[in-house]
């Protein structure tokens, strides 16, 4: 039982960092119905971002938690920019395009950012440093650090910020409203254009958190770090319903479960042949699953609840 609840934690804490992301790709398809590829390579810019500014706060004597917080601040801006120009420059023109063109720029952009991370930080692993107390804490037989009780209560307030941000402010109202059916929308008022960008910005912003947790939770960064990350939290947001807030949590939450349940159990049953080191089997093993037997997801595809 121990083990199961220790699995379990690791599990929450991975699928809250999964969940982060998976909100940024249901959100520019339930908007524009597009698989932005390159949300992964955001993901690593604001990790390695915010590992230069901390890098650089290092010495300032101020302690680790508000070390971690500048790095964030200045990590969270770049990416909303980042996030911005991508839509301004990559998608915007092809929005009349047929669907194949914008997929394979995305793809395009995925790899232009990851040789230009490549160009400015070098393709060394960078060392993360321990910012957060490392304190152990006892739950229930299990261990739970002081970082991972971070990540997971961070992760669920910023959840449903967004949540009440979709659903009781005029922005979501226009977001919605967009989704729905952009020309009405139009019509009735709404920038569509500025309620696209805002979209990807509010996605980038929720990259740069994400990668601040996923640098710190494993201890480094490197410029590749988001292509195994973005596939993992895309299938996060196809096995909840892609397109549906909820159902990216939900689904981020259980492939964390999934794969840390399945490194631990499974792994210890196959005398570590399907273990840690193969823990990325089950992600793609689920989407799989959920292609063949559900391609709606968990909890299908809700119009009124596409950002």
């Amino acid at each position: 039982m121990d083990i199961f609840i220790q699995q379990l934690i690791n599990g929450l804490v991975l699928g809250a960092i999964y969940a982060l992301v998976a909100l940024g790709y249901t959100m520019v398809y339930g908007i524009l119905g597009l698989i932005n590829f390159a949300h992964g390579e955001v993901v690593m810019i604001g990790a390695m971002v915010a590992l230069s500014a901390i890098q650089l706060l290092s010495g300032s004597g101020l302690p680790g938690p508000a070390i971690a917080a500048g790095g964030l601040l200045v990590a969270i801006p770049v990416c909303m920019l980042l996030g911005y120009s991508i839509e301004r420059i990559a998608y915007r023109p092809l929005r009349a395009a047929p669907r194949l063109t914008p997929l394979i720029t995305a793809i395009g952009v995925s790899i232009v950012l990851q040789n230009v991370a490549m160009i400015i930080w070098g393709r060394n692993y960078h060392s993360f440093p321990a910012l957060l107390p490392v304190t152990p804490r006892s739950v229930a037989g299990a261990i739970v650090s002081d970082l991972q009780l971070f990540i997971v209560l961070l992760s669920c307030a910023i959840m449903a910020g967004l949540l009440l941000l979709v659903h009781r402010t005029r922005l979501g109202r226009a977001m919605r409203a967009t989704s729905q059916n952009p020309e009405v929308a139009g019509l009735m008022g709404v920038n569509i254009n500025t309620v696209i960008s805002l979209t990807f910005v509010i996605g980038s912003a929720l990259a740069a958190v994400a990668g601040l947790m996923v640098s710190a939770y494993y201890g480094v960064a490197h410029y590749f770090m988001g292509f195994m990350l973005g596939l993992k939290a895309f299938t996060a947001a196809v096995l909840g319903g892609i397109g549906n807030l909820a159902g990216a949590m939900l689904g981020g939450v259980l492939l964390g479960v999934i794969e840390s349940m399945g490194a631990g159990y499974i792994g210890d049953l196959t005398g570590g042949f399907l273990g840690s080191h193969y823990q990325d089997v089950f992600a793609f093993l689920v989407l799989i699953l959920v292609l063949v037997f559900r391609p709606s997801g968990l909890l299908g595809e809700r119009v009124g609840d596409r950002a």
